[in-house]
Order: structure tokens, then C-alpha cells, then sequence
């Protein structure tokens, strides 16, 4: 009988925001699988594991994702990945697949979810706390109220139209655009702030456009308010 894979949201940082049932599958599976070429040297491992110190014996399977746009690239780490896990899943093993924040917020492990589904294998998604929803409690501020609108944005890609739509705006991955972010950033009449790596011991907080470093981490996230 084939195994499952469990796609697993371990939350922005903080290891007691990993939740309970992450923390269950995670002690129930047989193999853990991880984003990157060294398990140990991710992010989502060094979560787990201050949670979770008995992840240091579980079989661990590395699942190596570029940082790219490449297409070809891309597809073909994507499925790779797949037909590792199905390996696995082949030998009755069950596998949990760890991502940042939630499983469902532009988390590359999707692509590779999509696969092992459609190649018949038995799949679920278990929610995480998300980046934004982290950085909010953290500068206690709500997201959004009343009637305002939230919009979640990359903004690695363009956003210039997304910044003029009404309520909170959350860019994401913002990457090596963060000089055309900022750029954009200041020419508003709006609050912002940017925690890199919220929940981390490495954690920084930046208030105003003009405070945000250019060469921010990847885990940096902005949080755009409009002005009463």
C-alpha cells in the first residue's frame, strides 16, 4: 500500500508558532522532506528542530528548489522532486514536506504537490501561520477592519497598479527589487513597515519607506497601510 504525503506548514519563524498537528505528522512520518540541497542548513528545518530536537533522527530527504524564473529550470526541479517523494511513497513510507509560513501562499512546494497527485498518490495540505499574519502580531497592528480590503502581492514582479488599489497591502519576496519597491514605496501617502525574518533571532524592524535597506533579506515582508 502506497504511503502519503503531507505538505506541512511550519509557520515564518518562530518555533512555538509551529502547530500541533504539524508537529503530530511530523513525529508520525517516516521521512521528512526538505526545501534545499543541505536539510540542515534551511530555514524550515532549524524551525522544527528547536520544537522538535528528535527531528535531528528522522530520515530527511532534500528537495533542491532554484531560486530562479527559468521555466525549463524550474520544471525540471520541480518534477525531480516529485518522483523522489514517489519513491518513497512507493515503499509504503509516509512523507512530510516542510514549507515556511503556509502551505497555500506562493509556496513552491505546490508544483511538487500537484505532481504526486496527479500521479495517483494520496496527498494532503495542513495550514501554517502565515508570514503576514505573523508580522502583524509582532508590531500589534491589525491587517485589516471594517470594510478594508487585504491584498497579498509578489513584488518581485511589477506592482505599481497594485499599490493603488484601496486597503492593506502585503508585498512579498520583494528580492532584488527592493530598490524599485522602495522607490515606489515613498511616493505614497501611506504607513509602511518591513520586518526581515519575523520570529527569527535575526529578526529586524523597519518603520518608513525611507528605513528599508535595499539588499533586505528574501524573508522580508511589508506591510502597506493607507493613512487615516
Amino acid at each position: 500500500m502506497a504511503g502519503k504525503l503531507y505538505g506541512l506548514g511550519v509557520g515564518p519563524g518562530d518555533p512555538e508558532l509551529l502547530t500541533l498537528k504539524a508537529l503530530r505528522i511530523i513525529q508520525e512520518s517516516d521521512v521528512i522532506a526538505v526545501p534545499g540541497k543541505v536539510p540542515q542548513e534551511t530555514i524550515a528545518y532549524k524551525i522544527v528542530i528547536k520544537a522538535f530536537p528528535e527531528l535531528a533522527k528522522k530520515e530527511l530527504l532534500p528537495i533542491e528548489m532554484p531560486m530562479t524564473k527559468d521555466a525549463v529550470l524550474l520544471e525540471q526541479s520541480h518534477q525531480e522532486g516529485a518522483e523522489k517523494i514517489a519513491a518513497l511513497l512507493d515503499k509504503g513510507k509516509q512523507v512530510a514536506f516542510l514549507t515556511l509560513g503556509d502551505t497555500t501562499v506562493y509556496s513552491t512546494y505546490l508544483y511538487v504537490h500537484s505532481r504526486v497527485q496527479d500521479m495517483g498518490y494520496e496527498v494532503e495540505i495542513v495550514s501554517g501561520i502565515t508570514s503576514f499574519c505573523a508580522v502583524a502580531a509582532r508590531l500589534n497592528m491589525g491587517l485589516v477592519e471594517k470594510a478594508e480590503p487585504l491584498h497579498v502581492i509578489p513584488a518581485s514582479y511589477q506592482i505599481e497598479e497594485a499599490l493603488k488599489l484601496p486597503g492593506t497591502k502585503v508585498l512579498m519576496k520583494a528580492g532584488k527589487q527592493m530598490h524599485e519597491v522602495k522607490k515606489q514605496l515613498k511616493e505614497l501617502n501611506a504607513n509602511v513597515v518591513m520586518i526581515e525574518n519575523c520570529g527569527m533571532e535575526n529578526e529586524k524592524i523597519f518603520r518608513g519607506a525611507d528605513e528599508i535597506p535595499e539588499d533586505a533579506g528574501y524573508y522580508s515582508l511589508i506591510i502597506v497601510k493607507e493613512k487615516n
